[in-house]
């Protein structure tokens, strides 16, 4: 599989999202989809304290095992754990490394990024206690998620050492918000781009199609804010992408992933996956290298 930099990770195409390990995944299903990826060349492995409240990065270091050093493993701080763990503040960043650090069973986190901005915390401090932590070498890069154009300006300027390699935030077909500044903040800074929920919460799966009854238990169908992607206009979006994409010999699945590794802001797609089944789908979904007129044709699709 191919990869893309992160400052000095180099970082398979298609990663694993490990937010399903621990709510949704059990610890030995979480071991068969996690060498799964291995096996096929997934390298890219995105957890966060919160998932799970740490049950998915114990998973995760668990699964791992000796196999640690075949990964680039990623997690992330600064959501509320609780009423004393959360935020950005140095103090707080201290506590939360080594925690995560057992958690995972490991001495580093190769990407350790801020997982939502802290406007009660100056940036600069919370890069100046991420600084120490690459220094003393139990973090290789950082990185931020849920960023703006302006937070992303204001943090390349903050930055006493070390600075943020990479945004992770959401990105779909069905959600273009990165395109309005961020991917082009991103190409200005050398900043690598992850799109987190690229499947839209499962609508670009192929799992939803006009005139069928959605499959119940799902993210979707369960209720709450993903509901409204099921309306008329996102099913009709559907349609004419399955039906393009199924008449060039690919899946709706394929399209999404190869739509969005056409951006070369986009290091790495992250997709959840709860069977090894899933897995091997999102990683056969690199193989299609979409051109510039393919992709052109998408966006009018997809409007």
């Amino acid at each position: 599989m191919d990869t893309r930099s992160i400052g000095s990770l180099a970082v398979s195409v298609v990663g694993l999202g490990c937010n399903n390990f621990g709510p949704r995944v059990d610890a030995e299903t979480t071991r068969e989809v996690v060498h799964a990826a291995l096996d096929a060349g997934v390298n890219f492995f995105d957890t966060a304290d919160i998932y799970g409240k740490g049950q998915s990065e114990e998973y995760v270091g668990r699964a791992l095992g000796p196999r640690r050093g075949e990964v680039v493993l990623a997690t992330k701080f600064g959501m509320k754990m609780d009423e004393e763990r959360h935020g950005a503040h140095p103090d707080y960043i201290r506590r939360a490394v080594e925690d995560s650090l057992r958690r995972l069973g490991t001495d580093r986190i190769d990407l350790y990024q801020l997982h939502t901005p802290d406007p009660s915390v100056p940036v600069a401090e919370t890069l100046g206690a991420l600084d120490e932590l690459v220094r003393a070498g139990k973090v290789v890069e950082i990185g931020c998620s849920n960023f703006s154009v302006d937070q992303l300006r204001e943090a390349r300027d903050a930055a006493p050492g070390a600075r943020f390699l990479s945004v992770q935030n959401e990105y779909s077909l069905f959600h273009r918000d990165p395109e309005e500044g961020v991917l082009d903040e991103c190409r200005r800074q050398g900043l690598g781009f992850i799109p987190y929920f690229p499947l839209a919460s499962g609508l670009l799966t192929g799992k939803y199609r006009r005139g069928t009854p959605p499959p119940q238990g799902t993210r979707i169908t369960t209720g709450g804010r993903y509901a409204d992607l099921l309306s008329d206009a996102n099913l009709e979006r559907v349609e004419r992408l399955a039906q393009w994409a199924e008449a060039r010999g690919h899946t709706l699945l394929e399209l999404a992933f190869a739509w969005l590794l056409a951006r070369g802001e986009v290091v790495s797609v992250i997709a959840g996956a709860t069977s090894a089944a899933q897995l091997h789908a999102n990683a056969a979904a690199c193989a299609w290298r979409m051109t510039e007129s393919e992709r052109a044709e998408v966006d009018a699709l997809a409007v």
